[in-house]
């Protein structure tokens, strides 16, 4: 680096999106503040995305960065002004681009810091506008958690002894409609990825074979869509559509046992426990599942912890995922008949996999 840490330093951490990838940075960004606690760190995040980082203690100050106003090649022009008028203003000695693109690069150069540091593997022309970049040999076989903490490693950051507190989250707030008194199983079974949300029918399904093995354990149903108008079995309580983000995590931190398909709130449970079961059908786990060895994953009929698998076993299938989700309009199935049952006894039947008996 050209530029050693300091004492003290006004640092801007830039990486307004998605869901998951705001999670994946809390670690890095825990660690740095942990090496450098007199560092005041402030972080860029799109507006709906920045209450993840509310209470966070290692921020001095979320930034809401209002992505939507700005879209198509005027809108990084007018994106690159908003951050002269509203960043550049906070004088940041150095800015930490962990978003890696076009347009992220050119927020951290506008900002007029002394050092942007950004990965030399960012795409779009990004790493043009850093001053100093980390490069990542081993960038396509590392989960995302783990290259945004090479980079804090880079910048003299202690990342030894990084665990699940690392990743610093707020309580949440009580949704209303979900008790405390019971044994709760939450199911997050929808993605904005193509081929990877389940069907209203494998709902059910497992609905009902949770109550079947264990009729007095409730489930929880998490998500922004909604299902088809369908009956659900009186073991669950339909939370789609109805939570924040502050209440999504109070439920998460209740439930004993989260089940979900391969999505932003996948990685938000895995922050939280690793009695997590991630579905995937195309993703490689290792790379883009939960981050905890302890979790557990599905994928190709296999359900395995991912402490047993290494990137690249059960490599990424984009090219597949039209085909996968072509089939499951069709079929009416993202997964092979029986799949959901199945993981229903791998949650809640005997000799499960969190059997604590």
């Amino acid at each position: 680096m050209s530029k050693e840490p300091a004492a003290a330093e006004r640092v801007l951490v830039i990486k307004p999106s998605s869901f998951g990838d705001v999670i994946h940075t809390l670690p890095a960004v825990s660690a740095l503040k942990k090496t450098f606690p007199h560092w005041n760190i402030h972080w860029l995040a799109n507006e709906e995305w920045a209450p993840l980082l509310n209470g966070n203690p290692d921020l001095e100050e979320v930034i809401r960065f209002p992505r939507k106003s700005f879209h198509g090649l005027g809108g990084l022009l007018k994106a690159r002004r908003w951050a002269k008028k509203n960043l550049a203003p906070r004088k940041f000695d150095r800015v930490l681009d962990f978003q890696g693109l076009l347009r992220s690069a050119m927020l951290a150069k506008a900002c007029g810091a002394n050092q942007v540091v950004g990965f030399a593997q960012a795409r779009e022309t990004a790493p043009l506008w850093y001053d100093d970049t980390v490069n990542l040999s081993d960038w396509e076989l590392l989960h995302a958690v783990d290259r945004y903490l090479a980079l804090a490693k880079a910048l003299g950051a202690d990342i030894s002894n990084i665990e699940t507190h690392a990743f610093h989250l707020t309580e949440g707030i009580s949704a209303e409609a979900v008790p405390t008194d019971q044994t709760l199983i939450a199911l997050h079974p929808f993605s904005r990825g193509i081929g990877k949300s389940l069907t209203s029918l494998e709902v059910v399904e497992f609905c009902q074979a949770v109550k079947k093995f264990s009729p007095e354990k409730r489930i929880v149903l998490l998500g922004s869509d909604t299902l088809d108008d369908i009956n659900l079995p009186e073991n669950t309580i339909n939370q789609l559509g109805q939570t924040s983000i502050a209440q999504l995590i109070w439920i998460l931190r209740q439930a004993d046992v989260v089940v979900s398909v391969d999505s932003g709130p996948m990685h938000l449970a895995a922050a939280i426990t690793d009695r997590l079961i991630s579905i995937h059908t195309w993703t490689d786990p290792a790379k883009v599942g939960p981050w905890q060895k302890q979790a557990w994953f599905w994928r190709d009929g296999q359900l395995l912890r991912i402490g047993d698998i290494k990137a690249g076993q059960l490599p990424e299938r984009r090219k597949s995922r039209r085909l996968i989700e072509q089939v499951r309009r069709q079929t009416n199935r993202l997964l092979p008949e029986g799949t959901m049952a199945h993981l229903a006894q791998a949650v809640v039947g005997p000799d499960g996999v969190f059997d604590d008996s």
